[in-house]
């Protein structure tokens, strides 16, 4: 063996051989980009996303279409084939009302080839359809979601024997497929294909003077929403990245100017306590008539207002793809995660979502309150989360600012032990009663020693 390190590691680099094979592999993997996760999905542009595994493993299939795609990532999947033969159909009867003015499949086909790009670079997974497949996918999905809003609005009739919409259970999937993060296809492809076929038709139909797409839209999920139509004119024209965002983005502009900006805090900021822990410091909750239930205030008499929120299996699945969205994309407000923290701060027991009810916060169709109690726990896992950020800083700083203020406390927590209900009442007026007397008892022995009776 050689003194000399150098020589020895020489020798051994001499002695070692090199599998080509390897190298080259090895090589075509470094010139190949990422498909999973793409280069495209960090720019704001990048708005449709396969969900990370992470909140997967929590929420499940909630990501995931039931009975209809939209997009590329669950095309051709056997839950969804039913739905797929019904695209065609609404595609054909599309067909047949715009063919009468010119327009045909091919002139669809066209119209949609310059924006393949653009679509491709709208999801977050390297797309493996080629051209014309990628656009077919495109103009088949876009034309049907256009045809049932069209429907769903009365803007067309109906036939009379369309199942998807004389089949009272479908409609509920329709709702929560058209919001899930995995299963969009751009908004402007919609906004396209929806200009490129509102043209004049028979007169029965009236295409000229048919309400926006965004009108369509928000008629289409306010039969579960319930939202009233004064709320919903104000966003007869708003455009956005998806469906998902759409309907997220008119519940974030629906906050007034009033709302507290968010601004930094040089102290540390606290999330605040569950809901029975604040009751117990005289923090109380009523609701408020509100055009969004984002919109949450906390007043000085200590009462956090906030609207009431039907949790449903709509909402439920709402809120987790808005959290989702909200997480992955680069360039977006983190509205939902803050409203899905502070429900989850407020939230830790079945008893806290009992509360919730009994105050009219919570309008329960979801489930037992141990059911909605875990969805709300679960709603805030792996979710990163900047208090300092978040537009209900205001809130948070104020409602621990009371909480920890100690007359509040002691009070309130002297009241919520001893006038909680009427049974602790009475309760505590014995015990006062059996003191008073003692005392007296008391007064009256010493009075008898120093001034006894002659």
């Amino acid at each position: 063996m050689s003194d000399n390190p150098i020589e020895e590691e020489h020798v051994v680099s001499i002695n070692w051989e090199i599998n080509k094979a390897q190298l080259e592999m090895m090589q075509q993997k470094i010139s190949q980009p990422p498909r999973l996760l793409s280069e495209s999905a960090g720019r704001s542009s990048c708005c449709i996303f396969r969900v990370p595994q992470s909140f997967i493993n929590v929420h499940g299939r909630s990501y995931e279409p039931q009975i209809v795609s939209i997009g590329p990532y669950h095309r051709g999947k056997d839950n969804v084939k039913m739905i797929e033969e019904h695209k065609w159909r609404f595609l054909g009867n599309l067909l047949k009302r715009t063919e009468e003015k010119g327009l045909n499949l091919e002139d669809y086909l066209k119209a949609i080839q310059p924006y393949e790009m653009k679509a491709r670079e709208c999801y977050s997974e390297v797309i493996v359809f080629d051209r014309d497949e990628f656009v077919e996918m495109l103009v088949l999905d876009g034309c049907f979601i256009i045809e049932l809003f069209r429907k769903i609005g009365g803007v067309i009739p109906i036939e009379k024997d369309d199942p998807l919409i004389t089949m009272s259970w479908i409609y509920p999937f329709f709702l929560r497929d058209l919001i899930r993060l995995e299963n969009q296809i751009p908004f402007f492809i919609l906004q396209f294909l929806f200009d490129l076929t509102n043209i004049q038709q028979h007169e029965e139909y009236q295409y000229s003077s048919t309400p926006s797409l965004s009108k369509l839209a928000l008629t289409f999920f306010n039969y579960t929403l319930q939202r009233p139509n004064e709320v919903l004119e104000k966003y007869v024209n708003l455009e956005s990245k998806h469906l998902l965002d759409f309907l997220r983005s008119s519940y974030i502009l629906a906050l007034d100017d009033e709302n507290p900006k968010h601004r930094r805090n040089n102290a540390s900021t606290h999330v605040i306590q569950c809901i029975s822990k604040l009751r117990r410091a005289g923090i109380k909750l009523r609701p408020s008539k509100e055009e969004t239930f984002l919109a949450i205030r906390f007043n000085n008499n200590g009462f956090i207002e906030m609207p009431t929120i039907t949790i449903d299996d709509f909402m439920s699945s709402f809120l987790i793809n808005c959290v989702a969205y909200e997480q992955c994309h680069v360039d977006c407000s983190k509205h939902m995660t803050t409203y899905a923290t502070f429900l989850d701060c407020l939230v830790n027991t079945q008893k806290d979502v009992e509360y919730l009810c009994d105050c009219n916060i919570f309008e329960n169709y979801f489930g037992t309150d141990f059911e909605i109690a875990t969805f709300i726990n679960n709603l805030g896992k792996d979710v990163m989360f900047d208090i300092d950020e978040c537009y209900l800083l205001e809130l948070f700083i104020k409602v621990n600012g009371y909480y920890k203020s100690s007359w509040h406390v002691h009070w309130a927590s002297f009241k919520y032990t001893y006038f909680s209900s009427p049974w602790s009442f009475i309760s505590a007026l014995a015990a006062l009663v059996l003191l008073v007397l003692s005392i007296l008892q008391t007064l009256y022995t010493i009075l008898g020693y120093v001034h006894p009776p002659p």
